[in-house]
């Protein structure tokens, strides 16, 4: 226990911004209300400013350069008013800005070092009655506001930096994480944020809190922590499986053994060319990777579609035989679907089991199929007709130089890019990875949890 909180107080340290940084925060917020609420003025509308997520309850890390502002407007105002005012009111405050897309745009800047998003939304009577997305999140500040004192605030930022250190920070569709919302109700759930690493320590999945007992609405998520302010939602709906069990393993390993590093893990050394080469040699696997330019979209379009396209494809050479041992996808200005294959060739010919022969209409139908074909058979194993036909490929590669890869479960953007132009990667030409993503091949010829 005295390790333990030893640890705990050396990171809050390193991590509680400081009464300057704090002061220019505030500092900074007050101009952009200002000049806001001038520009609201001049246009003759209903409407207010409020400052709402960790800048706002104080559960923000030092460094953090985030401000996240919003703009209400009246419920009954039309969905292109409001994009059209609160874009007019965005570049007012942030001349320099640019407007970027969630449900609907918005202005993203920088002012005084900080990064600032202005958002518009509609001022509803509760998160219940939301007619955007964006509209709940004020909801959720004045509902943190009121519970979270400055001995929690601290809490949370150590859960948040642990949740950063062992990568499952982060609401957004690449990470799958935990949103710094679901990181401050879990750490109201339990008091502090030893408190949460005791008990994730021991959860079983699905684990459910329902903080306001609002009923019981049914969800099918590991983990389920029922929105406070609206009782439809899942906080933790777009958190992974393997997310909840990387915090269940590192909650065990700072409980046994308290130290500074996790919170701070060191990125690897990026592997060279070589580097690459000499694990494949030692593996004796059969690294193939599927390149091509990644498609210009944002990223919680970009990631899902890739993961979708690994699945896909990893499905597609395990229905021929090419055993999948682990895959991995890699993006950047490319981006790489990589495949390491425990099975990499097949013999010419494949068994193809054909119905049972007491099902007359379809064993009658499989029979005459193969019966004056080049198969071996049909033969009787059983009480089934079996034919050994020959394999369309015997090697992963020429499956995935084929046409037939673009058959496979692929995201719309990554077929198209494919469809385009791809490279196969294989064996040792995987190493020619390195260049662009030496880190992410450290990771994952070196795995952890």
């Amino acid at each position: 226990m005295e390790r333990f909180e030893e640890v705990a107080s050396a990171v809050r340290a390193g991590i509680q911004p400081d009464a300057e940084e704090r002061r220019r925060l505030r500092t900074a917020v007050r101009e952009l209300t200002e000049r806001a609420e001038e520009t609201i003025a001049d246009l003759s509308v209903d409407a207010d400013v409020i400052q709402v997520g960790s800048t706002a309850r104080g559960t923000w890390t030092s460094g953090d350069r985030d401000i996240d502002l919003f703009v209400r407007f009246p419920p009954d105002l039309d969905r292109e008013e409001l994009e059209s005012f609160g874009l007019k009111i965005g570049h007012a405050v942030l001349p320099d800005g640019h407007e970027e897309y969630a449900e609907h745009p918005y202005v993203k800047g920088e002012f005084d070092r900080f990064d600032v998003d202005f958002v518009p939304c509609y001022r509803v009577e509760s998160a219940t009655n939301i007619q955007s997305a964006v509209d709940r999140t004020p909801f959720h500040t004045q509902y943190l506001e009121a519970r979270l004192d400055d001995e929690l605030a601290g809490e949370v930022l150590l859960f948040k930096q642990f949740l950063k250190g062992i990568g499952a920070y982060g609401s957004d569709l690449r990470t799958k994480g935990f949103s710094g919302y679901l990181a401050e109700l879990l750490v109201l759930e339990y008091g502090s944020f030893r408190g949460v690493l005791e008990a994730a320590a021991e959860w079983t999945p699905q684990v459910r809190f329902d903080p306001e007992d609002h009923g019981t609405a049914t969800f099918h998520d590991p983990l389920v922590v029922i929105d406070p302010t609206d009782p439809e939602r899942n906080v933790a709906a777009v958190l992974s499986a393997e997310n909840v069990a990387r915090l269940q393993h590192y909650a065990r390993d700072l409980l046994s053994k308290p130290r500074e590093s996790v919170f701070f893990p060191e990125s690897p050394e990026p592997l060279t060319a070589d580097d690459v080469r000499e694990f494949v040699a030692e593996r004796g696997t059969t690294p193939v990777a599927i390149r091509f330019d990644a498609p210009d979209i944002v990223e919680d379009q970009l990631y899902p579609q890739l993961q979708k396209s690994l699945s896909g494809v990893a499905d597609a050479l395990s229905r021929r035989g090419f055993d999948v041992l682990r895959s991995e996808l890699f993006a950047d200005d490319t981006a790489v679907l990589f495949f390491e294959l425990s099975v990499a060739e097949r013999p010419a010919i494949e068994r193809h089991d054909g119905p049972p022969i007491h099902v007359r209409a379809h064993a009658t139908g499989f029979y005459e199929k193969y019966a004056d074909s080049d198969a071996y058979g049909p033969f009787i194993d059983g009480d089934r007709y079996v034919v050994e036909r020959e394999r369309e490929f015997t090697n992963g590669v020429s499956f995935l130089r084929s046409d037939a890869v673009l058959d496979a479960a692929l995201g719309v953007h990554v077929e198209s890019a494919m469809k385009r132009e791809y490279d196969v990667l294989s064996g040792d030409e995987v190493g020619a990875l390195a260049a662009e993503f030496g880190t992410e091949l450290a990771r994952y010829f070196g795995p952890v949890p």
